[in-house]
């Protein structure tokens, strides 16, 4: 990963999380850090911390996990916690800042696309069309289980009120009356 001025282009940092490749993951910001998915072979979530110069891979690295981690979403940062789902379905709540566990349960499919907060919860969608709707912090709390029809590979977006999904038979808008 490799951190870059924008109002230049110039590398300011970049951190080698060993071998294999990213599949695009986007890296999120939070409690100081940076926090990224390396992808494939052996996935990890990294931090880093962002404030360094040139490489380092040895002396910016806060943590890094390898249990229960996506090949293909990126994680979430939302007030004070870290959320990520692994492909095979297993939801975390993790603290950001040491990269500990504060809850995991399996969500009961496999999961591809990146989770979303919106409208004060989290959703992570599973590829056979289970969205399972859940309550922010560090204990677990299901609010909801929808289906939706058809196989969801793509991150949701939100866009004002509205949600939207997509799956390979359908494009869904959800949003309040």
């Amino acid at each position: 990963i490799a951190a870059y001025d924008p109002a230049n282009g110039k590398e300011l940092w970049r951190a080698r999380h060993g071998d294999g490749f990213s599949i695009g993951t986007v890296p999120v910001f939070g409690d100081g850090l940076v926090y990224f998915g390396t992808g494939c072979f052996k996935p990890n979530i990294i931090a880093v911390k962002p404030d360094g110069e040139g490489d380092v891979t040895a002396s910016h690295i806060a943590w890094r996990s390898q249990k229960s981690i996506p090949v293909m979403s990126s994680p979430l940062y939302l007030a004070g916690s870290l959320y990520w789902v692994s492909d095979d379905g297993m939801a975390t709540c993790a603290d950001p800042k040491a990269g500990t566990p504060r809850w995991q349960t399996r969500l009961g499919e496999a999961h591809l696309a990146s989770p979303l907060a919106a409208g004060g919860r989290i959703y992570f969608f599973g590829r056979e069309g289970k969205t399972t709707v859940v309550q922010p912090g560090a204990e677990y709390k299901s609010l909801a289980e929808n289906k939706l029809d058809g196989i969801v590979s793509a991150s949701p977006a939100a866009v004002g009120k509205a949600l939207y999904l997509r799956s390979d038979t359908h494009l869904y808008r959800l949003e309040a009356r």
